[in-house]
């Protein structure tokens, strides 16, 4: 799979599509939900990339993702809640996420970052989304976007951060 990171303004992030069985593009077999995430994590990183100062990129940045050739496969509310929510709480989501990361936040890439505010917004605003989930998509984003092994530290951050954020949940699952 090729990884494509652009700051263009045609290409923020793309991800080539490989053909699985049957000749379906990969697109096609990720849920509307994970492609929302997907969107997402696409206007993060170009909020990131201009300076992450407040909202006033964001409908540009909006605009712009909600052009793409696939968008229609997203769930668009999903998408729109998590860009204008991470946005919008990008102070507090990195003030929780801070403790658990191990360089300073200006050293993190900016996929890795946009995808532990993105995961960082799930778990703190989205309780009816279990957190193995939240988790777990994390993960597939970085295993898709981010660095060899970044996926490593995304688990671990968020996993350390669902324990503060969702200490019941977390206990729940341990006790299973």
């Amino acid at each position: 799979m090729t990884t494509t990171i652009t700051t263009t303004r045609k290409t923020i992030l793309t991800i080539s599509k490989s053909r699985g069985a049957g000749g379906a593009s990969r697109s096609n077999a990720r849920s509307a939900r994970r492609r929302a995430r997907e969107f997402a994590l696409q206007g993060v990183y170009a909020w990131l990339l201009r300076g992450d100062e407040g909202l006033k990129d964001a409908g540009d940045i909006d605009a712009h993702i909600r052009d793409s050739e696939d968008f229609s496969d997203a769930d668009s509310g999903w998408y729109n809640t998590l860009l204008h929510g991470v946005l919008r709480d990008a102070p507090a989501l990195r003030e929780s996420f801070s403790p658990y990361i191990d360089r300073p936040l200006a050293e993190l890439s900016p996929v890795e970052h946009g995808i532990l505010l993105i995961g960082s917004y799930e778990l703190a605003n989205h309780i009816e989304v279990p957190y193995k989930v939240v988790i777990n998509e994390a993960v597939e984003l970085a295993k898709s976007f981010g660095g060899t092994d970044g996926f490593k530290f995304v688990n671990g951050v968020l996993d350390k951060l669902a324990a503060d954020l969702r200490p019941l949940e977390v206990q729940a699952a341990s006790r299973r």
